[in-house]
Parts: C-alpha cells; structure tokens; sequence
C-alpha cells in the first residue's frame, strides 16, 4: 500500500502522515525527498528546496540557469536546468522509492506521479481555520494572527499552484482524490486512528 497525502498547511497533515507511518511501520517521506533526489541526481538540493512546492509563478520562466553538484564543495556550473526537470528528477525518485515497499509520501504530487499503479491510497486532509492559525503560532515563536493566516493563504496558493500545473487536477477538491477528512473533527490522533482502520480493511 501506498499512502500519499496532499496537506493545507496548519492541517497537521505532517504529523498525521508521520503517526500513521509509525502505526503501520511504513516508510516515510516528506522533506527527506528533496535530500534523497538531490543525491541520487547529483544536484544540489537548495534547486530542490526552492522549486518544493511552489507555483510556476514564483520562477520566471520556470527557468534555473545553473547546475549544482551535490558535492561538498557546491562548485556551479551552467546547464539550463528548469524547474521541470527538477520534477521529472523528483517523480522519479518518488516512483523508485514507491517499488521498494509500503510507505507514506506526503506532498509533491505523489498522488499524479504514481496514479497508474493501483496500490495507492490518495488522501487530502483540511481543518478549520481557527485550528489551522493557532498550530501555526503554536510551531512558529512570535507571529501575529494575521502573519500565521498570510503565511496559510500564502502556502495553500503555491500548494495548489504546484499541484494544479503538474496534474491537470484541482488542489483540495473531493474528485482530486480517494478520501478528504477535515482533522478538526476527530483531532491528530483520532485522524491517524480513522485512517489506520481505513487502511487495515483495504489490505484484507
């Protein structure tokens, strides 16, 4: 089974995707992916972390101009790499990863790159906005209520810009995937409870 999970951000979709990979001893990855492409690419990962999830938009001409090895030294020379290799590089590390087992992927438009295999379980979890602005001040020291709702809006239009451009679906709609679960309603635990049952009856 593969979990893939798209995430508002303060929707604490990180640590339910985490939790459940505890529970099922599943592999997890999130950020780590950027890591793990970055090695096996060769590339340096702060490309990889600035193309994470953002939208077109934020790249002129979605266009890098630089190569950097992912070495200590970092030492650039020009390619004419673009920010859609730095998604082809990325799916690909994401459908090797998918070959080697059960595992959870949290973003990145797991669900588009790996939508022809039918061992995918492809979750969306919201919450209330309320909830959503105070786990954000509760995670970042010293912002306002209206710094922690900027950085939501913010966060969810690069989220949705990105999911939007490379899967031709729409970002946090109901048909986009399986099952969408607000986590307000059972709470982070009670979510990660909900889903481990979900899973455990479609493994039967």
């Amino acid at each position: 089974m593969i979990i893939n999970i798209g995430r508002q951000l303060g929707s604490g979709g990180r640590e339910i995707g985490e939790k459940l990979a505890a529970e099922l001893n599943y592999a997890y990855y999130d950020k780590e992916l950027i890591y793990i492409a970055a090695k096996q690419s060769g590339i340096a990962p702060e490309l990889f972390t600035k193309a994470d999830e953002n939208g077109q938009n934020k790249f002129p001409g979605a266009y890098w101009g630089m190569h950097l090895p992912y070495t200590n030294g970092l030492m650039p020379f020009a390619t004419g790499l673009d920010n859609d290799s730095l998604f082809r590089l990325q799916s690909d590390t994401i459908r090797n990863l998918a070959e080697k087992g059960n595992c959870i992927f949290v973003g990145r438009c797991a669900d588009y790159i790996l939508r022809e295999r039918t061992d995918c379980l492809n979750i969306f979890i919201s919450a209330d906005t309320r909830q959503r602005i105070k786990r954000l001040m509760d995670y970042e020291e010293n912002i306002s209520i209206r710094q922690a709702t900027e950085m939501m809006e913010t966060k969810d239009k690069e989220r949705a810009e990105y999911y939007n451009f490379y899967s031709g679906k729409n970002w946090g709609r109901a048909d986009s995937y399986h099952l969408c679960i607000n986590s307000s309603l059972l709470g982070i635990d009670g979510t990660v409870r909900l889903l481990k049952t979900i899973v455990g009856k479609l493994m039967e």
